[in-house]
């Protein structure tokens, strides 16, 4: 068969019902050949420099203060036995360090575990219970969102020093509660609408009233948007500074600000520091990564129907 005798087969019609198959657009093009063996290796360099900081951060906390003060971290690579764990030690008997990350867990759980119940019982009522002024109210929840904090700290802080909880865990406790109740009520109730109507309908039916109804199908099903709930409470609260710098007591602060008041009069507590800021780091990220699949399934809630 000649040149031209395959140009003009190409050319004759397709059959009766066929249709031409359409040419892969560039976006197609380039996400089949994502899969390919140099991408990935770029992908990985690209996380590499991404958890560059991070890495850093490690090296520099197991290195001790004369190492730091001598050279950077990467040092550590040519020179393995600047290795240590004395920072570690010196940090854990540490007093101000041990007693900032207990007052930490303290003010971190409490305001996870309300604002998570709070939210999905007012998330339930706004999406299925009818009382008046539903709507209004759920708007004016919305509108809260885009109040910032740093508008709340002077009127709050007069508020809780006439009643008497400024500089205590119970007021830091209720700030985050305050701020954090919006966002989890406007979350929960619009994934909480997505339950279709007949299964509550049917356990109406079997008996079930609003209680045993919220516990029994609505808490399952909200599984995935309460954990993913619980992990942005769990972080904002954790990694806060502002709150805890006004509201929580001098005499037992959280590890954000234990670890701003390491900081020396004519540098860096690096030692200190290194090892101190990674310590308040893992425990975020062990929290997200064992909560890390219900997190994706609640970011994605209702994203494919």
């Amino acid at each position: 068969m000649t040149t031209t005798d395959t140009a003009v087969k190409a050319e004759q019609p397709l059959p009766a019902g066929a249709t031409a198959k359409p040419k892969p657009s560039l976006s197609a093009r380039i996400a089949e050949k994502a899969g390919s063996g140099v991408v990935q290796v770029f992908l990985i360099l690209v996380a590499l420099f991404w958890m560059m900081p991070t890495i850093g951060l490690l090296i520099s906390s197991l290195r001790g203060s004369s190492d730091i003060a001598a050279s950077g971290w990467w040092e550590v690579f040519t020179k393995p036995a600047q290795l240590t764990t004395e920072n570690y030690s010196e940090l854990l008997s540490n007093d101000i360090i041990t007693n900032s990350l207990w007052s930490t867990v303290m003010i971190t759980v409490p305001s996870t575990v309300l604002v998570v119940v709070i939210g999905a019982l007012a998330g339930y009522a706004f999406a299925w219970m009818d009382f008046p002024g539903r709507d209004w109210w759920f708007m004016l929840v919305v509108g809260l969102l885009v109040v910032p904090v740093q508008v709340a700290l002077i009127p709050v802080s007069e508020l809780f020093g006439e009643i008497g909880i400024f500089e205590t865990t119970f007021g830091v406790v209720m700030f985050h509660v305050a701020f954090g109740l919006p966002f989890a009520i406007f979350l929960l109730r619009n994934f909480f609408a997505q339950i279709p109507r007949e299964l509550l309908e049917a356990a109406r039916l079997d008996g079930a009233g609003e209680i045993r109804l919220f516990a029994r199908v609505v808490m399952p099903l909200g599984g995935p948007a309460i954990a993913s709930l619980g992990i942005f409470q769990f972080l904002w609260v954790w990694n806060d500074m502002l709150v805890a710098l006004i509201f929580a007591d001098s005499e037992s602060p959280p590890i954000t600000v234990a670890l701003q008041q390491q900081v020396r009069q004519f540098g860096n507590n690096i030692d200190v520091l290194a090892p101190g800021a990674f310590l308040s780091m893992i425990i975020p990220l062990a929290v997200f990564f064992l909560f890390q699949r219900q997190f994706v399934t609640g970011v994605m809630a209702g994203a494919v129907k």
